[in-house]
C-alpha cells in the first residue's frame, strides 16, 4: 500500500521595507500561502500563533532586529468598556449593523477611498483601484463577513448612507477584524474604537471568547488606541499575556532580540490537515 504525507505548508520571507509604524526602521515579514481543504484550520491555528491573513496569505512580522509588532486580542469574557467607551456606543448607537458575505460594492470602495484620502494618503493602499479592493474583500478561502454600519437616524439625504465597513474572519475561537474603513467626517464618533466595541458584542452573543485586533506597536501613535481596551492580550515570547502596563513593553532594536528565520518556522505549531 502506498502512503503519502500530508503537504506542509512553505514559508517565505519578504524583503526590507519602510517600516509603517516607527520611523527610521524596516519592516519584514514571515508569511505562508493559505490555499486548499486545510484553509481553515491553518488559519485558525496560525492566527493563535500571531499571525494575520491577508487575502490568500498568512504573515507575522519577522524584522531582522525588532520584536515591536505585538499581535493583540481581547478577552471577552473580561472585557468591560470605560466611561468614555460606554459613550462611544451612546454617540453611535443609531448605526444599524448588517452582515453580509464578502462582496465588494462600489459604495464601499467610495467609502474607502474617502478613508484612505483623509486617514492614509501616504500609505500602502494608497493606489489601491476598485479591483485591488475586491480582490481584498473577496479572496478568502475561509469563513469571512463584511459587516456594514448604516446611518438610520439622519436626515433624508443621508438616511441608511455607509458609514463604515469591516471585513471579519470567523475563526474557532473568535473575531478577527481583518481590515476596516469609515467615514473620515464623523471623526468625533470614534468609529474605529466603536466598531471593536461592537464586535466585542458580537463575539459575546456568539460565545466566541476572542476578537483579534491585529497588531499592536509600543512607541506607534497608529497603534496606541489597542492598549485603552480591557481584557487586551499579546502574542509575545510564544505565547499570549496580559498587556499590562503598555510602558513595561519596549520597542527598542537590538541585534541578537531575533531567533533565526528557521528556529521561528520550527516552532510553528501546524494543525493535523488530514480529516
Amino acid at each position: 500500500m502506498r502512503h503519502s504525507l500530508p503537504l506542509a505548508p512553505q514559508f517565505y520571507v519578504t524583503a526590507p521595507q519602510p517600516c509603517p509604524y516607527l520611523d527610521g526602521r524596516s519592516e519584514r515579514k514571515l508569511f505562508t500561502a493559505l490555499q486548499g481543504e486545510g484553509a481553515e484550520k491553518l488559519n485558525n491555528a496560525l492566527s493563535r500563533q500571531g499571525f494575520r491573513r491577508s487575502q490568500n496569505v498568512l504573515y507575522r512580522p519577522s524584522c531582522s532586529d525588532c520584536m515591536a509588532c505585538l499581535s493583540a486580542r481581547i478577552r471577552v469574557a473580561d472585557f468591560s468598556p470605560s466611561r468614555t467607551q460606554r459613550r462611544v456606543l451612546k454617540r453611535n448607537s443609531d448605526l444599524k449593523r448588517t452582515a453580509t458575505s464578502p462582496w465588494a460594492t462600489e459604495e464601499q470602495f467610495a467609502l474607502f477611498r474617502r478613508y484612505l484620502d483623509h486617514r492614509h494618503a501616504d500609505g500602502g493602499m494608497a493606489d489601491m483601484d476598485i479591483f485591488e479592493f475586491a480582490a481584498m474583500i473577496e479572496e478568502t478561502p475561509i469563513k469571512s463577513r463584511v459587516i456594514e454600519y448604516r446611518e438610520t437616524a439622519a436626515t433624508p439625504e443621508t438616511a441608511h448612507s455607509l458609514v463604515a465597513v469591516c471585513l471579519t474572519d470567523v475563526l474557532d475561537d473568535g473575531l478577527s477584524m481583518v481590515y476596516s474603513f469609515y467615514d473620515p467626517d464623523r471623526i468625533d464618533d470614534s468609529l474605529g474604537t466603536y466598531l471593536i466595541l461592537d464586535h466585542v458584542e458580537i463575539a459575546r452573543r456568539a460565545g466566541l471568547p476572542y476578537v483579534y485586533l491585529g497588531y499592536w506597536v509600543p512607541g506607534s501613535r497608529k497603534m496606541g488606541y489597542k492598549a485603552n481596551f480591557s481584557g487586551l492580550e499579546i502574542f509575545k515570547n510564544s505565547s499570549w499575556q496580559d498587556l499590562g502596563d503598555p510602558e513595561e513593553h519596549s520597542g527598542e532594536t537590538h541585534p541578537l532580540s531575533v531567533d533565526p528565520i528557521a528556529e521561528q518556522v520550527a516552532r510553528i505549531a501546524l494543525p493535523d490537515t488530514r480529516s
